[in-house]
C-alpha cells in the first residue's frame, strides 16, 4: 500500500496499462491495445505493464516498442511460463503479485484500464480503493470499448446510491470510448480540480 501521505501530483511521464492477457479475445481489443502502446511511444511516454507477451499486454508493449517508446514490464516469477516474457523490452522479474502491483504503481504517473478479466478487476479495484483513501491522486482512465466497463460503472453507482461511497468518488476517474481520447483525458485529470463530475469525457 502507498504511503499515507501521498506526494503532490508529478508530471505524467510513465503510463501503466492494466489489461487482459488472454489471446482468445476479439481482435478489436488487441488492436486497441496496440494502438494505445503506439500512441504512448510516439508521444514520449513510457509504458509500464505486466510484462507478458500475450493478449492485450503483449500488443500494448509491441505497439510502444515499434513506435520507439520506452517500455517497462514487471512479471512475477511464477507467471513467466503462462504469460511469456516479451523479450524485446526491459522486464523486471519479481517474486510475487504483490511486488508486481506495487512496482507498477510506483513506476507510473497515470493508469489506463483496458478490457480484461478478474486479474484486471483486482488491479483496478485496489487502485480505486487507494484513491478513495486519498493515498494517491494519479489519473485513472477506463477505455470503455463497446461499453465493456458499463456493468462495473453501474456497480460503483449502486454503492453510491446506497451511501457506501460518496458521489464525489465519480470525479476520480474518467471513461472514454476511443483510444484517441486517452491522452486528453489523462491531461484533464492531471490539471483540473476535482469539484466537477468528470467520469465521462464529453
Amino acid at each position: 500500500m502507498p504511503d499515507a501521505s501521498p506526494a503532490p501530483r508529478r508530471p505524467v511521464l510513465s503510463v501503466c496499462i492494466y489489461c487482459g492477457s488472454s489471446d482468445a479475445v476479439d481482435q478489436r481489443y488487441k488492436d486497441e491495445a496496440f494502438a494505445l502502446g503506439k500512441i504512448l511511444g510516439s508521444n514520449g511516454l513510457r509504458l509500464v505493464y505486466g510484462g507478458g507477451g500475450v493478449g492485450l499486454m503483449g500488443e500494448s508493449a509491441r505497439g510502444a516498442h515499434e513506435a520507439g517508446g520506452k517500455v517497462l514490464g514487471i512479471m512475477p516469477q511464477f507467471l513467466m511460463s503462462r504469460e511469456r516474457l516479451y523479450d524485446d523490452v526491459e522486464t523486471v522479474v519479481v517474486q510475487s503479485m504483490h511486488e508486481r502491483k506495487m512496482m507498477m504503481f510506483e513506476e507510473s504517473d497515470a493508469f489506463v484500464v483496458l478490457p480484461g478479466g478478474v486479474g484486471t478487476l483486482e488491479e483496478v479495484i485496489e487502485l480505486l480503493s487507494w484513491r478513495r483513501l486519498d493515498l494517491h491522486k494519479k489519473p485513472i482512465i477506463f477505455l470503455n470499448s463497446g461499453g465493456f466497463w458499463e456493468p462495473f460503472f453501474k456497480l460503483v453507482e449502486a454503492t453510491i446510491d446506497t451511501n457506501f461511497t460518496p458521489k464525489s468518488f465519480l470525479n476520480t476517474y474518467k471513461s472514454v470510448d476511443t483510444v484517441e481520447e486517452i491522452l486528453g483525458a489523462i491531461n484533464d485529470l492531471s490539471t483540473h480540480d476535482e469539484d466537477i463530475d468528470t467520469r465521462k469525457v464529453l
